[in-house]
């Protein structure tokens, strides 16, 4: 039950460049440094191991930045958005930046559940005219096979612009797809052979303006490989966009 004595803040915040690389304990650790080092009046948790009453939102894979990630932090006495935000730019790394503060209802969902439909955008290594989507894919969680159904994750269609993709993954109470396990079957279906086009298990995003330009590049790759990737957008489920 929330504590009305305490003041939730939910702070917005980057992670880019090369703290993309960091993983989500990392990040975790990192921004409660930079907490600390603001100097803020965050609460304590009781019992024999108390820590600091944070809530992260929704954790990013390994190498995928995000520009609108956010975390709630529980104060034992207010400060305005303005200064909280002030002291953690001044305590933050660059690629690790806070961006907004705003004080929330206690009742409002948690972080790591309010916005469970996340937008990404993909940097390719070349413009392919086309990307081949399969519909089903395995992977393999606590040493056990399953097979995940794209389409029970992926919200409308991924659009193929040059080389850059985006798209749409919604987290499900069940479990849900990592915009890089989704990326990495997309790369593996079209380097297996790139003129070959089998729609049988798979569905084929093409370019909205294919060009003669846009195509040549992908002449002088190797292979289709994604350079980067960022969780541009979060979303609640109904579609209300995050604070």
């Amino acid at each position: 039950m929330a504590d009305p004595r305490l003041f939730r803040l939910r702070v917005t915040f980057c992670k880019q460049g090369r703290l993309a690389l960091l993983s989500h304990l990392e990040v975790a650790r990192a921004l409660e440094r930079a907490v600390r080092r603001a100097g803020l009046p965050y609460a304590v948790s009781q019992g024999f191991s108390p820590h600091m009453r944070i809530a992260f939102g929704a954790a990013l894979p390994v190498g995928v930045g995000g520009t609108r990630e956010c975390f709630d932090l529980l104060l034992e006495r207010y400060v305005s958005p303005e200064r909280a935000l002030e002291a953690l730019q001044a305590a933050s790394a660059p690629d690790l930046m806070a961006k907004s503060c705003a004080y929330l209802e206690p009742t409002a969902p948690a972080a790591s559940v309010a916005f469970p439909v996340s937008t990404y955008r993909a940097l390719l290594s070349c413009s392919p005219l086309e990307l081949p989507v399969p519909r089903s894919l395995e992977v393999v969680r606590k040493k056990k096979r399953k097979t995940l159904v794209v389409d029970d994750f992926l919200v409308g269609e991924m659009e193929l612009a040059g080389a850059v993709v985006t798209f749409t993954l919604e987290a499900k109470p069940t479990g849900s797809l990592r915009p890089d396990v989704l990326l990495s079957a997309c790369m593996d279906a079209y380097n297996e052979d790139p003129h070959a086009r089998d729609a049988e298990g798979f569905s084929l995003v093409a370019q909205a303006t294919p060009s003669v330009m846009e195509a040549a590049p992908c002449e002088e790759c190797e292979r289709l490989s994604v350079v980067s990737v960022t969780r541009i957008d979060q979303k609640a489920a109904d579609g209300r966009t995050r604070a």
